[in-house]
């Protein structure tokens, strides 16, 4: 038998809420949901609140609480400086990156849903980065995941931190400093699999990712990676009865025992610097990438050994897919961004049969929010306070376009009626008013 199942898969409330940032299923879909269409700053707005911080972590929630990562600086230097990369770091949203001066605090944010109010606020850290991020990047870019009844959040370089859901601490590890390519910055969530957390950190030092046991935050098993540089976060599948751990990136994609870390399949032909996350669905993981080339590879699972060019990968694409969003698979039909533009094509997640290919978002600019899916809908958010939601179809149909007065590079989270967004400035619940 083939079956995604997170922890929480078995809960009810786990499917009704969003406990990590590609929702219930890990696939960007809401199946539950049924958010408005349309919003503006006067339309459909239930309450709008300022950020305590700065960071592109996209929120989780569970029952009445939003939990979401923040940095920011502080007035204080830190005693050494660090000893980080301070260099021109060119991206496709150009600029520098350097190095930030004085000591920042790094904090887990907790917010009442039903108002937005802060409920409590954990600093997890308080120290000055040892190195910094591309202009488009922020120094809080992961987003935690729940089970219900804790809370776990990876900072990184910063440590991983488990708190329970009144935010009292309960563990903290240090898995050490990472050095990003041209300190374009971290990102990478955690995942929850079993009675494990698991924890990837690709860099240009060594890679490795971890198992750590969720409730002490001890190391179950620790594998080294043949990886640089990578942002995708792992995705979990049962198998046969046993849990896996994929995890795509540059050189391979892998998937590892949930229990021990041993690989029980890689294949090739991912791009470079791999940022969207693999998501299940039809037996199959969907695996993408969008940097210097094109990648959209559906390899069936219950394989085992390296997959490379085999009857394994079931289709495959080669144009138009994502860099930064992740694909989104809605009910029988999977949705990818071209590059980080507001280019979208749809295929049949069984066949690949092409939809709709590289159909504009008229309206939009560039995309860096993954999209979602609720109520035969995809909801589409641009980085220009532009977002567009379409019909969930074969055929292509703008339903609305909607503008508020924020930026978002967050992907929105979807529980019942309401969808959360969350800009550069302010968390936004839209919901019928």
């Amino acid at each position: 038998m083939l079956a995604f199942r997170p922890e929480w898969a078995c809960s009810a409330s786990g499917n009704d809420y969003w406990p990590i940032w590609r929702g219930p299923e890990a696939t960007g879909a809401a199946l539950k949901g049924n958010p408005p269409v349309a919003w503006s700053e006067t339309k459909n707005i239930k309450w709008k609140v300022r950020l305590p911080g700065q960071g592109s972590s996209s929120p989780i929630i569970w029952e009445d609480k939003i939990f979401f990562l923040v940095a920011k600086p502080t007035e204080k230097q830190a005693a050494v400086e660090p000893q980080g990369q301070q260099q021109q770091a060119p991206s496709q949203g150009g600029g520098m990156s350097q190095t930030p001066s004085g000591v920042h605090e790094f904090n887990l944010v907790c917010m009442v849903r039903k108002n937005g109010s802060i409920l409590w606020q954990k600093t997890v850290r308080e120290e000055q980065p040892h190195e910094g991020h591309q202009p488009n990047g922020s120094l809080a870019s992961y987003s935690p995941v729940t089970d219900g009844k804790h809370v776990w959040a990876s900072f990184g370089s910063r440590g991983v931190h488990c708190y329970d859901m009144d935010g009292n601490h309960k563990w903290s590890r240090d898995l050490g400093k990472m050095s990003i390519v041209r300190s374009f910055g971290e990102g990478s969530s955690p995942a929850l699999v079993g009675n494990a957390l698991i924890v990837v950190m690709d860099h240009e030092g060594d890679s490795a990712i971890y198992a750590l046991n969720k409730e002490t935050g001890k190391t179950i098993w620790q594998q080294a990676r043949d990886e640089g540089t990578s942002w995708a976060t792992p995705v979990a599948v049962e198998v046969g009865g046993k849990l896996q751990v994929i995890v795509s990136a540059t050189n391979r994609i892998r998937s590892y025992h949930a229990s021990t870390g041993d690989v029980i399949w890689e294949c090739g032909g991912q791009t470079r610097n791999v940022i969207p996350s693999p998501v299940i669905g039809f037996g199959k993981v969907f695996c993408a990438s969008g940097f210097r080339g094109s990648a959209l590879q559906v390899i069936e699972l219950g394989r085992t050994g390296d997959l490379t060019g085999s009857d394994a990968v079931k289709w495959e694409i080669k144009e138009a897919t994502p860099y930064v969003p992740s694909p989104l698979l809605y009910r029988d039909k999977i949705y990818v961004c071209s590059v980080n533009k507001a280019i979208v094509s749809c295929y049949q997640a069984q066949t690949g049969k092409p939809n709709f290919v590289k159909q504009p978002l008229q309206a939009m600019g560039e995309i860096y929010a993954s999209p979602v899916g609720a109520a035969d809908r995809v909801y589409f958010v641009g980085r220009d306070a532009v977002s567009q939601v379409i019909k969930s179809s074969e055929k292509f149909e703008v339903l609305a376009t909607n503008t508020l007065g924020d930026r978002f590079d967050a992907s929105p989270a979807i529980v019942g009626d309401e969808l959360y967004l969350k800009g550069k400035q302010h968390l936004y619940c839209i919901a019928e008013q």
